[in-house]
């Protein structure tokens, strides 16, 4: 193996499901002479879809790199999966690559995964390139796609540099603009655009250009890289993965316009230029890890910069420790490759290493620079779980924390106030998968359900509250004697000391805030946490002999419910914000659907050609919105959501959430 970094081109094929980029993949594969046999999703025989999953749903669920020698060139690759809950995967493989290229169904067009691989790439500054594919499907139109694509991502940015041959009656070959001597009407006027772009990526073309000189042909070539990379230029290819049309100039363009792995600009974590070159200090990236059933944990990574070698000592800049190299291996699916060393854009892959996990930079020296943590979107489901044999939670947690260390959209947590086993991520589908490989993996099945809503409760007006508590068993008694004062306070929790005379002494004023406290986590209208509360202790009693620290908390907890009891509680709820993109034709279904939910619509907003609705909308109305908007918009909508305060529960809504509580309490008497 003898490889350059200047050979290398590395992208990502990404878009939304059921564009064809796993069949574009498999068919770059094929045409390469990487493999002998032509993959095929429905047959499950595709190198990219092999995972048992994947080939149950006919569709990928991981991101897969591949790699192959194209001409004198080697492209290193990944399919990601266009469905939004297994969002982590494009992201990782995006963030990654040097380019992304962004796979459009010829009928269906700009749809949700559309926008969300263009917004990734956009977010790190990468080149991206069009792909309208299924020109040969029925109803396919390359002038209605190609509209779209340049109202929602730029007009005179997208701009074909391949269109279909309209001679025949039917699609069967394409026109490559770049490569036509005289183009003529719709090429020419294509051409023409182009040949500004060149222009105006370039002082010295553009003054050529002006003069009315004609630009050679690897000056159009040399000035496309610069507005590629530059964002100014995003060519569109056209053709056909299943009849094999127009993927050859799909390669070709690739190698002679994308930009190769020493043109990246690469900033550190501390924000300071990384210097990339083949011979410099070797920089990677792992982005990805996967559990392989006979090799174990597989972890990838990306090389930016320098030379990796097999069978070598390595540093994790990440966790300042030393790692050991076995063999590199280059991966294709489920196949194997070892390999004596990688270049930068090359993407490798190692078992067996001890420190080194997902999001950390690896390097030949010890004083690299780090690269920056990946960016991943917040959890915007959960499900509560349960064992179904007592005495599993801690394998439940040893194997969901595996499968999170892997998936960043997916988290485990035990929530602080509700005390559930919460596993959140990005839709049914994310955690119904997670839950089935727990099951397979693990050797571990769980029950789910919705999670609890952390209410709080507070007061709206001044209650003072009453509690002796007094016993007596022989010997030394137990009495102490609280009289507290609650009132509102936005500021949040105050203790105040208003206690004159000593009636109750200095020593035991600990003791009665403690109580306090404890009685705040568990409310006397629902028994959730009271929050935004002055308490004021301002008399009481003790007693020389019986009085103790446990006497006055057990009567600072009865004071303050009676004080609380007596200040018009309330019930507060969780209110997220929400942004909702989805396309313009689902607006009136998601504006009536809000209305159900008790949500507020904000404000509206076109971004890259969707509607967003940002609103703010209960919590305990969205446990399955992911689900609810995938129905409404048929898989075209997406969400996501963060906290944005606590807000007074409507009385009916109330009323039912305290009847549950008491009623919860007399079963559990009972």
């Amino acid at each position: 193996m003898s490889i350059s970094a200047a050979s290398v081109r590395n992208f990502a094929l990404s878009g939304h499901l059921r564009s064809g980029k796993t069949s574009l993949c498999d068919l770059i594969l094929f045409k390469s002479g990487k493999v002998d046999r032509l993959g095929k999703v429905t047959d499950r025989t595709s190198v990219s879809d092999y995972t048992p999953e994947e080939q149950l749903k006919l569709s990928s669920i991981y991101s897969t790199v591949l790699n192959c020698k194209w001409k004198d060139n080697y492209f290193f690759f990944m399919d990601t999966p266009g469905y939004g809950e297994f969002i982590s995967e494009p992201i990782a493989a995006i963030t990654n690559s040097d380019m992304d290229l962004i796979v459009v169904d010829a009928v269906d067009g700009v749809q949700i995964g559309t926008n969300r691989s263009w917004k990734i790439a956009k977010k790190n500054n990468l080149p991206v390139a069009f792909f309208i594919n299924g020109l040969d499907r029925e109803m396919a139109d390359f002038d209605k796609i190609l509209e779209q694509i340049q109202e929602s991502f730029g007009k005179t940015v997208c701009v074909p540099v391949v269109i279909p041959d309209s001679s025949g009656t039917s699609f069967s070959s394409v026109i490559n603009i770049l490569k036509t001597q005289n183009p003529s009407g719709e090429a020419k006027s294509y051409f023409e655009k182009i040949s500004d772009a060149v222009a105006e990526s370039d002082e010295e073309l553009m003054i050529k250009y002006l003069d009315g000189q004609k630009l050679s042909d690897q000056e159009i070539l040399n000035g496309l890289r610069k507005a590629i990379l530059a964002g100014s230029f995003v060519p569109v290819f056209a053709g056909s993965a299943a009849k094999d049309i127009g993927v050859e100039d799909l390669l070709n363009g690739l190698i002679e316009l994308m930009p190769n792995p020493l043109s990246r600009n690469l900033i550190s974590k501390a924000d300071k230029k990384i210097t990339i070159a083949q011979d410099g200090t070797g920089i990677a990236k792992v982005f990805k890890t996967f559990n392989d059933p006979f090799l174990g944990q597989l972890v990838f990574f990306r090389v930016y910069s320098g030379t990796f070698n097999s069978d070598a000592e390595v540093f994790n800049v990440t966790k300042n420790v030393k790692e050991r190299f076995g063999t590199i291996l280059l991966v294709n699916g489920r196949t194997q490759e070892k390999v004596p060393y990688l270049v930068p854009g090359m993407i490798g892959a190692m078992v067996k290493l001890k420190s080194t996990s997902l999001d950390h930079t690896l390097s030949t020296a010890h004083s690299a620079p780090e690269v920056p943590n990946m960016i991943f979107p917040a959890s915007v489901m959960s499900y509560a779980l349960t064992a179904v044999k007592s005495g599993e939670e801690d394998k439940i947690a040893s194997g969901l924390n595996k499968l999170s260390a892997s998936d960043p959209t997916l988290r485990l947590e035990r929530h602080p106030e509700t005390h559930e086993m919460l596993l959140s991520g990005m839709g049914d589908q994310h955690l119904s998968l997670a839950i089935k490989k727990l099951k397979e993996d693990g050797k571990v099945e769980v029950h789910t359900a919705n999670p609890k809503i952390p209410y709080r409760e507070t007061v709206t007006s001044i209650g003072e509250g009453h509690y002796r508590h007094k016993k007596q068993s022989g010997g030394h008694g137990q009495f102490g004697e609280v009289y507290l004062k609650v009132s509102p306070n936005a500021a949040g929790y105050e203790f105040v000391n208003d206690v004159v005379g000593g009636s109750i002494p200095r020593n035991f004023i600990p003791a009665v805030e403690k109580g306090v406290l404890e009685a705040m986590v568990d409310g006397p209208l629902a028994g959730c946490h009271v929050e935004n509360i002055k308490v004021a202790v301002y008399d009481g009693k003790f007693h020389d002999v019986d009085s103790s620290e446990m006497a006055f908390k057990i009567a600072a907890r009865g004071a303050f419910r009676d004080a609380v009891e007596k200040a018009k509680p309330i019930l507060l709820e969780p209110i997220q914000t929400v942004r909702i993109f989805i396309p313009d034709q689902y607006m009136g279904d998601i504006s009536g659907d809000l209305n159900h939910k008790r949500g507020r619509i904000l404000g509206m907003e076109v971004e890259d050609g969707l509607q967003v609705v940002k609103a703010e909308i209960p919590l305990a109305e969205l446990a399955k919105y992911a689900t609810e908007l995938r129905s409404i918009t048929q898989g075209n909508g997406t969400f996501e959501m963060s906290f944005a305060r606590y807000e007074m529960v409507p009385s009916n809504v109330a009323k039912e959430i305290i009847d549950n509580h008491k009623k919860q309490l007399e079963e559990e008497k009972e």
